[in-house]
Order: C-alpha cells, then sequence, then structure tokens
C-alpha cells in the first residue's frame, strides 16, 4: 500500500507528540495570516522568547511618542487590551492634570514672592516714591542762616500736633531741623565736630563744609522761630511771662536738641555752653537751678562723648543735661506679667542690675560706678538698642529680650528720665514697625528714627506683614 504521505516523504512516520516546540495554536493566528494564507511571519512569533515588561513598557510609550504602531496591520486585538489601553489614557491624563497643578501652585509662590520682596526692597530704600513733602517746591535746602535770606516761618507749626519722636541724624534732611518741626518732632539731633574752635555739623569729618555749623544751622534759626512765636504787643507787654515753644497748638511742649560730641568732649564741651548764650539769655532753656528743673521751650542735651564730670560740675545752675546710659538704669521688672504704669515714676530707684557696660562711648564718658543719673542733671536716657537688647531673630523679641526692654523702662521712669532706643531695626518695615509697636506699649518716651512720616503718621501699631520679610 502506498503511503499516505506519497510525494512527502518527510512526513512518513510523523508524531506531533515527538516533536519539542510548541504546535501553531489557531487562536494567535492574524487575521492578515488567515486571508492570505501566510501563516510564516506567526510562526516566528510564536517561536520568538518574550520581552521582559520593562522592555515592552518602553516600546509602547515610543509607539504612542512616534504616532505608530509596530503591530501589523489588521492585527485583531482582543477586548482586554482596548481596556487596558483606555486604563493607560485616563492615567495619563491624571498625571498631566496633577503635574499642571502643582506647577501653577508653585509659579504662584514664586511669582508673589517676587512680589513681596520688590515692595519689601522698595519700602527699605524708597526706590518707586518718595516720603510726601510737607513743603512746597519754592521751599529749597537752606544750607546756612542768613539774615534777609530765612525761610518765612509763618504758620511753620501751626496745626501741627507735637509728637514724642526723634529725628534722628536731622542734618541729613532736605531742610534741617524745619522738616522736623513740621512732621511734628519734639527731638533733633546734630552731630557736631570742634575744629578751629567751631562746631561744625556731619556724621564724619569728610562730610563737614564750612557754611555747615552749629550756629547757623540749629541754634539761629531756633531764635528766630521762638522770637516770633515770644513777640510782645501792646497786651502782653511784659518780657517776664512764660515763654513759648515753638508748637503753637502746644506752647508749653519742650523741644530736645540733642547735640551728639563726635570729637574730644572736654573740648568740645566749653564751646557748645558758650554758643547756647543766644537761648540763655532770653530764657528759652530748661536749667536746674540747684533745687528742681525748670522747664523751658529748649531742652539740650550732651550725648555722644560728652562729659558728665564738666556737666555736672556747676551743682547750683546747669542748662546743657546728659544723656545717660540706659543698660545701667536696669531695674528687674517689679511684675512682667503686667504692663508698666506711670506710677513707676513715683516709686524711688532701686539698685539697678548691669546687663553690659561700655567703656567708651555714649553715656560713659565721665562717669565712674557711683554715677547717679536723675533729673537734675539728665534728661535722655539712651542706649543702642542692638547691643542692649539684641536683634529680634523670626520678627519676634523673645521673652528675655521683652524682660530686659521693660527693666530698662522702668529704671529710667524711676528716675524721671525720658528713654530712648537708638540704632532699632530700620527694616523691613514689618519688623521696625513691630519694634516701635513693643517699645510704644511698653512706655518708651521718644521713638528714635529716620523715617518722620511713619513717625508721626502711619498707624504702626497695626499689624501688617510682621515678620522677618516684613
Amino acid at each position: 500500500m502506498a503511503s499516505v504521505h506519497a510525494g512527502r516523504p518527510l512526513l512518513d512516520d510523523f508524531e506531533s507528540s515527538d516533536v519539542d516546540f510548541p504546535v501553531k495554536n489557531a487562536a494567535f493566528v492574524s487575521l492578515r495570516a488567515l486571508e492570505d494564507g501566510e501563516d510564516e511571519f506567526d510562526d516566528v512569533l510564536e517561536l520568538s522568547p518574550r520581552r521582559g515588561f520593562w522592555k515592552r513598557f518602553l516600546m509602547s510609550v515610543r509607539r504612542r511618542r512616534n504616532g505608530t504602531d509596530s503591530e501589523p496591520e489588521g492585527t485583531l486585538r482582543l477586548p482586554v487590551e482596548e481596556t487596558k489601553g483606555t486604563q493607560w489614557g485616563k492615567w495619563r491624563w491624571k498625571r498631566l492634570g496633577i503635574k499642571a497643578a502643582l506647577g501653577l501652585f508653585a509659579f504662584a509662590i514664586f511669582f508673589f514672592g517676587i512680589v513681596h520682596l520688590i515692595n519689601v526692597f522698595s519700602s527699605m530704600v524708597n526706590l518707586l516714591r518718595d516720603d510726601s513733602d510737607p513743603f512746597p517746591p519754592s521751599w529749597a535746602p537752606l544750607p546756612q542762616f542768613r539774615p534777609g535770606h530765612e525761610l518765612d516761618i509763618t504758620d511753620l507749626t501751626r496745626d501741627v500736633t507735637p509728637i514724642h519722636c526723634h529725628s534722628h541724624n536731622d542734618y541729613w534732611r532736605r531742610i534741617p531741623l524745619y522738616d522736623a518741626l513740621r512732621w511734628g518732632c519734639t527731638g533733633v539731633e546734630a552731630d557736631v565736630w570742634l575744629f578751629d574752635d567751631e562746631l561744625f555739623v556731619g556724621h564724619k569729618t569728610n562730610a563737614l563744609t564750612r557754611d555747615r555749623t552749629f550756629r547757623s544751622m540749629y541754634v539761629d534759626p531756633l531764635v528766630r522761630i521762638l522770637d516770633s512765636q515770644n513777640t510782645i504787643n501792646e497786651i502782653a507787654t511784659s518780657s517776664d511771662a512764660a515763654k513759648y515753644g515753638v508748637y503753637e497748638v502746644d506752647p508749653t511742649q519742650t523741644l530736645v536738641l540733642l547735640v551728639d560730641f563726635k570729637n574730644s568732649g572736654h573740648d568740645t564741651y566749653p564751646v557748645v555752653a558758650q554758643q547756647l548764650a543766644p537761648f540763655r539769655e532770653k530764657g528759652y532753656l530748661t536749667y536746674f537751678d540747684g533745687e528742681s528743673t525748670i522747664p523751658g521751650p529748649i531742652t539740650v542735651v550732651a550725648t555722644g562723648n560728652a562729659p558728665f564730670d564738666l556737666i555736672t560740675a556747676n551743682s547750683s545752675y546747669r542748662d546743657v543735661f546728659f544723656d545717660a546710659p540706659l543698660d545701667r538704669l536696669y531695674e528687674e521688672p517689679l511684675d512682667y506679667d503686667s504692663p508698666p504704669t506711670l506710677e513707676l515714676q513715683k516709686q524711688k530707684p532701686g539698685a539697678a542690675a548691669l546687663p553690659s557696660r561700655r567703656n567708651s562711648g555714649q553715656g560713659t564718658v565721665g562717669t565712674d560706678d557711683d554715677s547717679i543719673f536723675d533729673l537734675t542733671n539728665s534728661y535722655y536716657a539712651s542706649v543702642d538698642f542692638k547691643k542692649a537688647v539684641g536683634w529680634a531673630w523670626w520678627g519676634r523679641l523673645s521673652d528675655h529680650q521683652m524682660k530686659l526692654i521693660r527693666g530698662q523702662i522702668q529704671g529710667a521712669k524711676k528716675r524721671g528720665l525720658k528713654s530712648r532706643y537708638w540704632g532699632a531695626p530700620k527694616w523691613p518695615v514689618g519688623l521696625r514697625n513691630h519694634v516701635w509697636e513693643v517699645l510704644v506699649r511698653e512706655g518708651v518716651d521718644y521713638l528714635n528714627g529716620d523715617d518722620l512720616r511713619a513717625m508721626t503718621r502711619l498707624d504702626w501699631s497695626k499689624k501688617k506683614h510682621w515678620g522677618l520679610l516684613g
């Protein structure tokens, strides 16, 4: 009997069970193979080793990115494959949405952070605007006092409410002295250098000029203002009447003229005392008569290298008062949990604890451990804020710093002195305002600052952006 596989001898005695590779399964045959009768392609696919997961994942990503599909055209997809593709697409869109939301949030934080920093920086250096000028454009800077060329002081302080603020480095202003008076400050400061028996005004020696002297910038203008305020007319003819101060709203308010001795105090003091003669002759000075202190329109306070021993040498008459060291007046607060009251002024001074001592500078020249500072020889009690209290880290003052402030102010009030801090933070503006608010709340007598408008007009007790960035 002829073999059923005649003409095909290779199939004789063939048994599928004898082969060691899988037999082709019809379920995996592509539609194109069924139509064309070509099954070699699928044989190769069936015999090829299966790719790893990550290789297949990367291949699918490349297919979607390139918009191509390496699968043969017409390949039949099973329903399970379609479901997986739909789920992958949904997850992809979710990821894109999450990334977009996080990106928008990060951009908003970055954008508004930049805006805030620009706002803080412009507030610090005032790049975008100038402070409101209380004078008309015709009021040009006045380099010195010259008869016949004075500023028109008519109504200079009319309707101006005096504020207990101190115009720090007043001579730097566009119109020294007049700016401070117009804003309502009751304290002005002049740094004086003694050269050739003359007092020149300036922060450093390279800024001194012949026409900027203590007499021309402060003494002569103030005498002229006070003469105008104390004019004798046909009704009030007595020159012995109480002298009026520079402010019409409160004529009894004294103006503190703080004179900062920059070089030798013992050489400078006699010249300052001599140049105050116009005030003294007309009864414009606050003075001590040996028993009590009689207030006047002008209170002269000596600071810097001012010598305490010369100021107190005359025990029967003084019209120059000392700027006492506030840190040396520290007393343990009587009740730290409650705010200080005016009753502290009526209590007798106790023993002062000394948090720190400096060998030279403000409040130390001519003093010793037994020096007594009270209203008979001193008026201000001042200290450098950074050295006596420290830096306000994280935009806040610690409990220890608050206790120092309260104890120093309490010690000054018990001695009848006016407390003042210089060197407090100037920026960020929010930190400056926070320190001001704390000092006012604790009972400081004078705010010391450069921004007259903020000290006299702004409500710096209102919380606005307090913190490290202002």
